[in-house]
């Protein structure tokens, strides 16, 4: 098998060769409007929905965020990662305590900084996606050795900003469409300003460009103005009336005009967004018990906000991300993951408690995401580059308190034959058991996304849907 070109799914490389056929004289008078009726169809949006991707950058260390508690293996992964495991007497204030027990005794921890996140486990609001990660096909260790066309491995493994874009993307770097502007292309004629399908609180991102949604971008404190269209210029209300006329004005030339129909829409967005944030200030309850002195909290905080004025914006399906960075490490593993665990998991609490207060808990799934995860082994302070890792969900729709996937054994071996090790492609990288495609997939159904839409949001979808990789992994009510 070869890979799958993501953009030959997009719903604009459909209407392109809809438009290609029509332009021939070949093509039904129908066929727009099948596409038309397609995006219709996607959502029956009467309530309000939101996912929110909270991306942790530079890898994080699978390991030590959703640890081996039971004895037997603890034990197994102290004497792998050596100076880098975390004591097992350390973990019994973030033991998780799913309804339905693994198999053989298996049991986890989070890390001892994510108290918060163990107890949204443990009273239902979270749960673990275990090992998952792109895949373009179900793998197993003999078809990843060969390295064949039949069965193709994700491009540019272990490398940061490729292993970025593939979660987002499905596609290396230098791919333009990710799938959470997919799933916005299906939402945004159900949102009143369909610039506010899909928002980023931390700066530009591939995962959220569509065909049509578009990335709209604010910072922690809400709309980014262009401030010589919002204040006087040189102390004079004239010179800013004249710029706004000039940067708003339709143009003879085309490059022109659209520049100024971008500006016109981000001056609107900017005032209708600021007009309804004004109505749920920082400063209010529920979004003062957000952490302080924490990037994420504050990124957070704002998607919060801008939830709470969903009706103010006429939104009804929306799509955020948020991110929080400093995970590549290659050296300092104990200290610099503790203090992001614990920034990751005071963030996500105070959020769900947010929504739980807004009455939207059920309404809004938050989920991370990451490069990659790590290796098993250590390098003496830290870990290296890995595939497959441990993920969280959040939020009043999640079937939590539970374990989603595979739990993979504690092993280093490279061995190709001893089914043992199936699970790991040297050092402790772990092979998915989950892909990516189905993790998302979950979580587009959960959001609206008709069956029949998946492929345009998620190209690689019609190679999963088998009883051990099935396209819905059951975590989303």
């Amino acid at each position: 098998m070869n890979f799958i070109d993501p953009e030959k799914h997009t719903r604009r490389a459909f209407l392109r060769r809809a438009g290609q056929l029509a332009f021939t004289g070949t093509a039904l008078p129908t066929v727009m409007n099948l596409a038309a009726i397609g995006e219709a169809a996607a959502f029956n949006a009467t309530d309000y929905k939101a996912l929110v991707c909270v991306f942790l950058f530079g890898g994080n260390d699978y390991a030590n965020t959703v640890i081996n508690y039971d004895a037997t293996s603890h034990a197994q992964y102290t004497a792998i990662r050596g100076g880098i495991a975390i004591p097992r007497a350390s973990l019994a204030a973030t033991a998780l305590n799913p309804t339905t027990p693994l198999p053989d005794g298996k049991q986890y921890a989070l890390h001892p900084s994510m108290t918060g996140l163990a107890n949204l486990f443990n009273t239902g609001a979270a749960a673990v996606q275990l090992n998952v990660g792109p895949l373009v096909v179900p793998l197993t260790r003999q078809q990843y050795n060969s390295n064949s066309a039949a069965n193709p491995r994700p491009p540019k493994l272990f490398s940061h900003n490729d292993q970025q874009s593939v979660w987002m993307t499905s596609a290396a770097e230098g791919t333009t469409t990710g799938w959470g502007g997919h799933v916005g292309d299906l939402a945004r004629s159900h949102n009143t300003n369909s610039v506010l399908s899909c928002i980023s609180v931390a700066g530009n991102t591939v995962f959220l460009s569509g065909d049509q949604a578009l990335s709209y971008q604010v910072s922690s404190n809400g709309a980014v103005r262009i401030n010589c269209l919002n204040g006087n210029v040189y102390g004079s209300a004239a010179v800013r009336a004249a710029l706004v006329d000039i940067a708003m004005q339709t143009r003879g030339h085309a490059l022109e005009n659209e520049y100024n129909l971008v500006t016109a829409r981000a001056y609107g967005t900017e005032g209708a967004v600021t007009n309804a944030l004004n109505a749920f200030p920082a400063n209010s309850a529920p979004f003062t018990s957000f952490p302080a002195n924490n990037g994420l909290a504050s990124q957070l905080r704002l998607v919060a906000r801008l939830i709470a004025a969903r009706n103010q914006l006429g939104s009804k399906r929306q799509v955020f991300f948020v991110s929080l960075g400093g995970f590549d490490l290659h050296d300092n593993l104990l200290g610099g993951q503790a203090t992001n665990m614990e920034r990751l998991s005071s963030a996500l609490t105070a959020f769900h408690q947010a929504t739980v207060d807004l009455g939207v808990a059920d309404k809004v799934t938050a989920f991370t995401a990451s490069d990659f995860g790590r290796t098993l082994t250590s390098n003496g302070d830290g870990s290296d580059h890995g595939w497959g890792s441990h993920h969280l969900m959040v939020g009043g729709a999640v079937r939590g308190a539970a374990f989603y996937g595979k739990a993979p054994p504690v092993s280093v071996t490279n061995s190709n034959v001893d089914s043992f090790d199936q699970w790991h492609v040297g050092q402790g990288r772990l092979l998915p058991s989950t892909s990516v495609t189905q993790y998302a997939a979950t979580l587009a159904r959960w959001f609206g996304v008709d069956p029949g839409e998946l492929g345009q949001v998620l190209p690689y979808v019609g190679n999963f849907g088998s009883v051990d990789y099935p396209v819905d992994m059951g975590f989303m009510a």
